[in-house]
């Protein structure tokens, strides 16, 4: 977590010469964040370094939010060649650790959460691309490629997909709606003295498209990164539903059963492929949650096919950390 060569000349030429520059996080991409302070002042700095990673994408759909009374960072200053973002500093308290060491917080904190999309869905789409069938494809597919050959599984691969494109017309929505995609605890900021609806300050949504509204709510209820109880999934459920009226119907129900299951496998083979390819292991140890989330997502009636492939092809034994699990996989 050292500053990048061109950030002392990046932060000189917009009025942070002689800061200090103090490492924050990286995350699951190539990005890394670093704090810079001088005297009272704070900023953050991301280092998105090309050709893994383009700013571009970030910056846009941040002024998009904010323009729409959002609190997404505001952007300082760009140097795109660099993959250098100067950002609005929105400080350390996560609502997922603020709700780990005070669970009576969870609900207001959630709530506030909910209420936040409700708005969200309320506008009319972002600029964004749709998430459509071959993205969700796309998506799914990270199991097949990643988690399945670490647990010595060979897929039937053209099953896969067909069992998928079966249930995918549930997940798409028309018109969808801004999907923020890394909707979770570990994304949502609490702000101080800010009002009502910047309460929460959003982060990692870069890669937002257009798509289901029941996506976000998946991202946010089944927490790849901490458990979420099913009495405060269905509590949060309730809550959006009741806001958006007749749109939350049963149809609404399958698809937020479906995107579960997508937005799972695709987890599960991420976390994988960032123990494997990364060299990060701590994701594969947060692969059994994911799995449980799943497995609830696959008992809906409408996912029959998809858990059949799951039940002959990825039994229970072989469902979990995939350090452990390949440790007695089959030849």
């Amino acid at each position: 977590m050292i500053p990048p060569p061109a950030a002392a000349a990046f932060l000189a030429a917009h009025g942070w010469g002689g800061a200090a520059v103090l490492p924050v996080a990286g995350d699951a991409s190539f990005r890394r964040y670093f704090r810079v302070l001088d005297g009272a002042r704070s900023a953050i700095l991301m280092d998105a370094p090309p050709p893994h990673e383009d700013p571009r994408g970030f910056i846009a759909v941040a002024r998009w939010l904010s323009e729409h009374g959002f609190a997404a960072p505001t952007i300082e200053a760009t140097d795109l060649e660099q993959g250098l973002v100067l950002l609005e500093d929105f400080g350390d308290v996560r609502m997922r650790e603020t709700v780990d060491a005070d669970a009576a917080q969870g609900p207001a904190l959630y709530a506030t959460a909910i209420d936040m999309l409700v708005r969200l869905h309320a506008l009319p789409a972002a600029p964004v691309p749709p998430y459509d069938r071959a993205v969700l494809h796309r998506e799914a597919n990270l199991l097949t490629e990643w988690y399945c050959p670490t647990v010595g599984v060979a897929p039937d691969q053209a099953a896969y997909d067909a069992v998928w494109d079966a249930v995918f017309d549930h997940a798409l929505a028309r018109p969808g709606v801004t999907v923020l995609r890394d909707y979770h605890a570990e994304n949502l900021m609490l702000l101080p003295g800010g009002t009502p609806e910047r309460a929460l300050g959003l982060l990692d949504f870069q890669d937002a498209l257009v798509g289901h509204p029941a996506y976000d709510l998946v991202s946010l209820l089944q927490d790849a990164r901490r458990d979420v109880d099913e009495s405060v999934e269905a509590e949060m459920l309730a809550r959006y539903k009741a806001a958006i009226g007749g749109g939350a119907d049963a149809a609404f129900d399958t698809a937020y059963h479906v995107l579960g299951a997508q937005r799972n496998a695709k987890i599960i083979g991420i976390f994988t492929r960032l123990w494997q390819r990364d060299g990060k292991p701590r994701y594969a140890a947060l692969c059994p949650r994911v799995w449980r989330y799943l497995e609830r997502d696959l008992a809906h009636p409408a996912l029959a096919p998809v858990k059949a492939w799951f039940d002959a092809t990825l039994p229970p034994e072989l469902r979990g950390d995939p350090t452990l699990v390949r440790q007695d996989a089959p030849a």
